[in-house]
């Protein structure tokens, strides 16, 4: 057998093994970090480099974020970012095309330098497009720190490398979204049961907005509920620890960004609050870190009853699953509501009829002993409830006591 035949067998169990090993990595790694320290590894040891980085594309901002590194700056991690067209990367992030630059990489006029990163002790820099479907997922770059000349096949294989890794990501975001969404159906459930159990209110609209900020990731969520003439909406419950935030005075409906939620019966989402002119409170939102906001009517029986708020640091599109999931978090809000409020009004009920049974006792003795007309036994009632600051029942009450003493005697 030729040895170039040789050569070309032994490349291709070389990269049949590797893609082996991305998909081995893929599924059996969950944290997307992990798999992104293990893939830079990999690469690293597979294809002899002296550094391997993996970008990854953040939509909502727009920009490339560092997020996968081996050696020699794995400490910048998260903090190196890059705007598209920004640098060798951003410009293969932009265009989706390769760069190969066999040596002097730090003279490309695209080069962008990175104390922190120190690239340009690198000759040789490979950057290769991530992509899935035709969507920019991020930038994967092999760097050499002597010339090197890459081959056809190595470019190949870097691209198929990038392919592979795109996948994985997919893969890891992919388990990522089931597990969240098993622990939000959890804390929905633990909602429910929560009603159902009957606790006070105070306490169960505490608990949906503490678990709503955690099942959304939300900075600050809070829970608005109108008042009885349905022009003001007054916060109730916040898992902000911000008294300022927790203080602030009620809003208008009318000419508000929450109040626009309640007047058309829907989901708000705010991109960014310091571009809506209704939003009411910039300087607080500025002190508190605030960006996009998504806001959800609580409705019963079709009518609007207040809104839940949920807050993000920074920009960020809200997804349909997001909206639905505070939609459904807002229905269960408004049941814990209207429960509570007929509660309420059956207790107090019940309390009115108490206390006009035990006045009507009460304007009995009176009439009985001083002979007196049911109307002047009331008046005395009411004035001695005045003058003692005291309800009526509490007057009618010590006066039947005070009648069974006397029988007694």
């Amino acid at each position: 057998m030729p040895s170039s035949l040789k050569e070309q067998l032994k490349e291709k169990d070389r990269q049949v093994a590797l893609l082996h090993a991305i998909n081995r990595i893929a599924s059996t790694t969950a944290s997307l970090d992990e798999l992104l320290n293990k893939l830079t590894q990999l690469v690293v040891e597979q294809l002899r480099a002296d550094s391997v980085l993996i970008y990854l594309f953040d939509e909502n901002r727009e920009e490339l974020i560092l997020r996968g590194s081996h050696s020699p700056h794995p400490g910048q991690v998260g903090r190196i970012r890059l705007k598209l067209g920004e640098g060798i990367t951003g410009w293969v992030a932009e265009k989706r095309k390769l760069v190969a630059i066999p040596e002097s990489a730090g003279e490309d006029p695209r080069f962008k330098f990175f104390y922190s990163l120190k690239e340009d002790t690198f000759e040789a820099f490979l950057s290769v497009p991530i992509t899935l479907k035709g969507e920019l997922v991020g930038v994967l770059n092999i760097h050499h720190r002597k010339p090197h000349a890459h081959s056809v096949a190595e470019l190949e294989l870097a691209q198929t490398i990038a392919h592979e890794i795109a996948g994985a990501i997919e893969h890891a975001h992919l388990y990522h979204r089931v597990q969240k969404r098993t622990q939000q159906i959890e804390a929905l459930a633990k909602m429910s049961q929560s009603i159902a159990q009957g606790i006070y209110l105070r306490e169960i609209l505490q608990l949906i907005v503490t678990m709503t900020a955690e099942m959304m990731g939300s900075k600050i969520c809070s829970l608005m509920l109108l008042d009885e003439k349905g022009r003001e909406l007054q916060i109730e419950a916040t898992q902000s620890l911000s008294e300022e935030y927790r203080s602030k005075p009620a809003i208008k409906v009318a000419g508000s960004v929450s109040g626009r939620a309640i007047q058309m019966k829907k989901p708000i989402a705010v991109p960014d609050v310091f571009q809506d002119p209704q939003y009411a409170y910039p300087d607080i939102a500025r002190k508190e870190n605030l960006k996009s906001l998504l806001i959800v009517p609580m409705i019963t029986k079709e009518k609007p009853i207040g809104v839940i708020n949920c807050y993000t640091s920074q920009r960020h599109t809200f997804t349909e699953e997001e909206t639905h999931l505070l939609q459904a978090v807002a229905n269960q809000a408004a049941i814990a509501i209207e429960h509570t409020r007929a509660v309420e009004k059956a207790l107090a009920a019940q309390e009115a009829l108490e206390t006009r049974k035990q006045v009507e006792r009460a304007k009995g003795i009176l009439m009985r002993s001083q002979s007196i007309s049911e109307e002047t036994a009331y008046r005395i009632i009411q004035r001695q409830a005045m003058d003692r600051r005291k309800s009526m029942k509490e007057v009618a009450e010590a006066l039947i006591l005070s009648d069974e003493l006397h029988a007694q005697k």
